[in-house]
């Protein structure tokens, strides 16, 4: 019965990260779950014809932009996983052909990917010199000339930092992030075309961040930026700046500017469910976009319509004109929306008095354990959308709890901020303690059967909670891609990444060496009492295997059991369909075992 309700779960394609064509005509997306791995769709925006496979490949591939003209997409992809990006170009007119642009499995991680509107120069980020052909820390801006091979530099950021370039419409500019100064902050900064005038244009204070994308003209920027206890929303032009929204009820957590409008799509999220509201940049007038009980994000004006991208738990990420399916979504799949678990709303108090939210997912006829599954980041949140491995699990018996524990965003930039002031391995593990405690309490969940599984900081928060806490609050965990040494996965992972550890726990090794022993599970291995199961992409870039390896030389110097199940194929989590299903059994297996 579960085996055959996953087959049919696995039909589902997974969205991710649709977007219209600037002449408005197409809309390109990402679909999991479709082949053997993540390949690039396309639709009309007209709904008239069913969606077109444009690339069909063994290896994930994703929309990395459109061609000014809208007749082509830059597509990237890389190799099982492991995040070292090539680019392609594919026509609209010659799908399932891709031209490459870039090197296979390149020696440095490749950022966005864009084409001059002379269809000449592509623009990307890559963590490489290319004069002395050496991988380096911070990621520079570079501008390949496809013709003759030149890869310029246009910028050179001195530190490490995760950022796509971004190029205007005209292609005068590129607009880019730093955060040189402090690892909590970030400035943007303005470079022309041929990296001569290459200056800082938003500084909120070394520590603050703002984040901006360039409006529809081409002249102005949108950004946000972290004021005290708010986001603010502005927009940049020569130097002005005219600010937007600047309200503390308020949590602003993205904005943007679409062609063909002179509205900013303004999202804001309250309690982990997205608002979307349509800015007028000019006159300042605000207006809601209408919902219908799922989450509706608007993505581009077509005519008198919006291209809108909709979904909840029980309703597969879809892109929509109206009441058409753009993706023809529903032809694909036998699975009834209705046999999907809906998410409600679960909430508790924990440690220290603070409100925390989750969503509860019960299960399919009588319990037979509960599992908390717990998200990734720790800087993103759970949100009222559709997740196999959730929804497997609630159908195979089991109540699962997915909770947005103090880190997350999506309730206040205070919440967010709130994991700082212990680092990892703080309250937010706390909070997740609090909401296990609660489900037994209110007769949801039984001590004794009680598990939990994630992926990243959802594997790190599954290490420390087998390492921390006694049989009677968790019996067992998964952990998939988890930080076991956090100084081994600051020394190994991306460069990219090292300044977000540094930000969380105040430091890095060599300055807060302690905090950073104390917060690793490795070193509490000997008190596990539960069962443990060990999950990880063997070609993750970000928690590499190096992880699993100390981890279980620990594990048996300490005679713990555990089981271990690795995929060759995988990078930073599971997402190959045939593993998704292998991961997906052996956890029911793991976790009815474990509470029998």
């Amino acid at each position: 019965m579960s085996e055959a309700f996953l087959d049919a779960l696995l039909t589902l394609p997974g969205m991710y990260e649709p977007s219209v064509s600037p002449d408005g005509r197409h809309v390109a997306w990402t679909w999991y779950r479709v082949a053997l791995a993540a390949d690039v769709y396309l639709a009309a925006t007209d709904g008239s014809a069913p969606p077109m496979r444009m690339t069909d490949t063994p290896d994930n591939t994703f929309v990395a932009s459109w061609t000014v003209d809208g007749r082509a997409l830059i597509v990237g992809q890389d190799h099982d996983g492991d995040e070292r990006v090539q680019l392609f170009r594919v026509d609209l007119d010659r799908p399932l052909h891709m031209e490459p642009l870039t090197p296979f499995a390149p020696p440095y991680f490749l950022r966005g990917g864009e084409l001059h509107p002379n269809g000449r120069w592509l623009v990307y980020g890559a963590n490489y010199d290319f004069e002395r052909e050496t991988e380096i820390e911070p990621t520079w801006v570079v501008r390949h000339d496809l013709e003759t091979g030149e890869r310029r530099v246009l910028a050179r950021p001195a530190e490490p930092l995760y950022f796509e370039p971004e190029l205007n419409f005209q292609g005068t500019h590129v607009l880019y992030s730093r955060a040189d100064r402090d690892p909590s902050g970030q400035q943007i900064y303005l470079v022309d075309i041929d990296g001569i005038d290459d200056r800082e244009i938003l500084n909120f204070g070394d520590d603050v961040k703002v984040d901006a994308t360039w409006c529809a003209d081409g002249e102005r920027v949108l950004f946000l930026v972290e004021a005290e206890t708010h986001r603010k929303l502005g927009v940049w032009r020569d130097g002005d700046i005219r600010w937007l929204i600047d309200d503390p009820a308020r949590n602003l957590e993205d904005a943007w500017s679409p062609l063909h409008t002179r509205d900013a799509v303004v999202l804001d999220v309250h309690q982990a469910r997205t608002h979307a509201t349509l800015l007028d940049l000019d006159s300042g007038l605000e207006r809601a976009f209408p919902a219908d009980g799922h989450t509706a994000i608007p993505l581009a004006p077509v005519g008198e319509d919006w291209i809108v991208e909709r979904y909840s738990a029980t309703q597969p990420a879809d892109v929509m004109r109206g009441d058409i399916s753009l993706t023809r979504l529903f032809e694909r799949t036998a699975l009834r929306w209705e046999n999907l678990a809906p998410a409600e709303e679960f909430r508790w108090t924990s440690v220290d008095g603070l409100p925390i939210q989750g969503w509860l997912y019960r299960a399919r006829g009588e319990a037979r354990g509960s599992v908390v599954y717990v998200h990734g980041g720790p800087t993103a949140h759970s949100e009222n959308a559709l997740n196999v491995t959730v929804q497997f699990l609630a159908h195979a018996g089991f109540n699962v709890l997915d909770p947005n524990y103090r880190g997350s965003t999506g309730f206040s930039l205070q919440f967010q901020e709130a994991i700082k002031e212990d680092g990892w391995g703080g309250r937010e593990q706390d909070d997740i303690r609090a909401g296990i405690e609660a489900l037994v309490a209110q007769g949801i969940a039984a001590s004794g059967k009680i598990g939990m599984v994630g992926t990243s900081y959802g594997g790190y928060s599954s290490w420390w909670g087998i390492t921390h806490w006694p049989p009677e609050i968790l019996q067992a965990a998964a952990p998939i891609c988890g930080m076991t040494d956090l100084v081994v996965d600051y020394e190994t992972t991306r460069p990219d990444l090292r300044p977000y550890s540094e930000e969380m726990l105040g430091g890095s090794p060599e300055e807060v060496p302690e905090r950073y022993r104390e917060r690793s599970p490795i070193h509490y291995v000997r008190n596990i009492r539960g069962r443990l199961l060990i999950v990880q992409g063997m070609q993750d870039p970000n928690v590499t295997s190096d992880n699993v390896r100390d981890v279980r030389t620990a594990l048996d110097d300490a005679g713990v059991g555990y089981e271990v199940l690795a995929f060759e194929d995988e990078g930073h989590g599971i997402s190959r369909p045939r593993n998704v299903r292998t991961l997906c059994l052996r956890l029911e297996k793991f976790f009815s075992e474990a509470f029998t």
